[in-house]
């Protein structure tokens, strides 16, 4: 993943019609199936155009994750008021995590990364690290923090904020990974949600 990661990208005019012409492509046909010809084209560009941007169509599905990644990192942190009471962070931390695990970008990218998993580790590496990883560091940041001012017990930071993600996917998530539910209501949502934060604070609050 090093190398795809710390691949320089150029950034000009087209780089995001790029990238959307190969999110497209990537959403449809996976990794394997998605040709360099097929994006170029999708995205309106001609094929040296992307190769100026991408050389790589591993650092292409990198960068489409990444900039997806951010993008819900950055919607995540304008909602999040960190100051607030526990129980009201770790809610909206749930309804971000919650609804975008079940999105059908975050359970296609899973797919084809668990697909290329063999023959390109790096891809499910750089997802790893591009989402859930960078959502583990901020969330163990927030319960240190959280911890120092009193409002919660915690010895081991990392391995609370796993346990609270994987809290929150409790019977929606491998029951979207492998299609048997694709759709879920609001009150399961809820239930789910709810459940993780009451569990959670069961163990760790004060």
């Amino acid at each position: 993943m090093d190398a795809i990661a710390t691949a320089p990208i150029r950034k000009g005019r087209k780089y995001d019609q790029v990238l959307h012409g190969a999110r497209e492509v990537f959403m449809r046909d996976g990794f394997e199936g998605a040709s360099v010809d097929d994006i170029a084209r999708v995205a309106g560009v001609s094929k040296a155009t992307l190769y100026a941007y991408f050389p790589d169509k591993r650092i292409l599905f990198f960068e489409v994750v990444h900039s997806e990644c951010e993008r819900q990192a950055e919607l995540a942190g304008s909602r999040i008021d960190e100051s607030a009471p526990p129980r009201d962070v770790l809610t909206t931390v749930a309804w971000q995590i919650v609804p975008f695990l079940l999105s059908d970008f975050a359970r296609r990218i899973f797919r084809i990364c668990l697909a290329e998993s063999d023959r390109f580790p790096e891809l499910g590496r750089a997802f790893y690290e591009s989402g859930p990883a960078l959502g583990r560091a901020r969330m163990t940041g927030y319960l240190r923090e959280a911890a120092a001012r009193g409002e919660l017990r915690i010895d081991d930071f990392d391995l609370a904020a796993e346990q609270y993600s994987e809290l929150c996917k409790a019977h929606v998530w491998t029951r979207s990974a492998f299609g048997v539910q694709t759709e879920f209501s609001q009150a399961e949502l809820t239930r789910v949600i709810d459940g993780a934060v009451d569990t959670f604070l069961a163990r760790y609050g004060v």
